[in-house]
């Protein structure tokens, strides 16, 4: 059982760090996220209970997802019609399914930048990571509750919650997320939630019991199937419009 800080909270470093007595094969795991992903909101719920009594370290940046999509020429899931919809009838399915609270914020896309840099700003090393509470504490901001993600006087509430460590607005708050999101797509992220361990990308709420069996040293990690799959051809490419 993970300890509880004050007012039966979990304490900040039993978030970070979930241990077994096995020390030596102690993994750590990145994991980028951007507050507009509702799959990023229910993997990061999820992600203790994904992968409990394994040993893990991990730590979490932001990263701007847009910023993923422009890179690779692609629109996100919200800006395609048919794809928004059946994405959050998903979304809503799953939260249930895995009883884990959640409401569509008033308006979907919204500007997640204010959030991301509020994130980073909070964190006292200036790394361009941020911590679990914190990360939670955002999260909860956009997909618990129904109201409007983006309103400049539920960010300037959330910040003086938060209070950050870090100007907000400062040129070292948004580098650290240019830095975090070029770092990723260097890694070959493209997309969020993405949890990167050993220089392997598992993307999507759907690929934590991928990332658990991989922790757990499934045979299929050794059988060369990883490796094999970035050696397949492609039979035709569309030219871009």
């Amino acid at each position: 059982m993970l300890p509880n800080g004050p007012r039966g909270r979990v304490s900040k470093s039993a978030w970070l760090l979930c241990t077994v007595d096995r020390p030596d094969t102690m993994k750590h795991i990145t994991f980028h996220l951007d507050f507009i992903s509702p799959y990023a909101y229910l993997a990061f719920e999820q992600l203790p209970e994904a992968l409990k009594g394994i040993s893990y370290s991990a730590t979490y940046r932001p990263v701007l997802f847009a910023g993923m999509l422009k890179h690779h020429g692609q629109l996100g899931p919200a800006e395609i019609a048919g794809k928004r919809e059946w994405s959050y009838r998903q979304v809503m399915w799953l939260a249930h399914s895995l009883n884990i609270p959640m409401q569509m914020p008033a308006s979907h896309p919204f500007n997640p930048l204010p959030l991301l840099r509020l994130a980073i700003a909070c964190h006292a090393g200036a790394t361009g990571e941020a911590n679990r509470y914190v990360c939670e504490t955002i999260f909860r901001h956009v997909w618990r509750g129904g109201q409007d993600a983006g309103s400049v006087e539920r960010i300037e509430a959330l910040a003086a919650q938060l209070s950050p460590a870090y100007d907000v607005q400062s040129d070292g708050v948004k580098n650290s997320l240019k830095n975090n999101t070029a770092e990723a797509i260097a890694l070959g992220v493209f997309g969020v939630p993405s949890l990167t361990v050993d220089n392997k990308v598992f993307w999507g709420l759907d690929a934590l019991p991928m990332l658990r069996a991989y922790l757990l040293k499934a045979s299929w990690f050794q059988s060369g199937d990883w490796e094999r799959a970035s050696q397949v051809g492609s039979g035709i490419s569309r030219v871009k419009t």
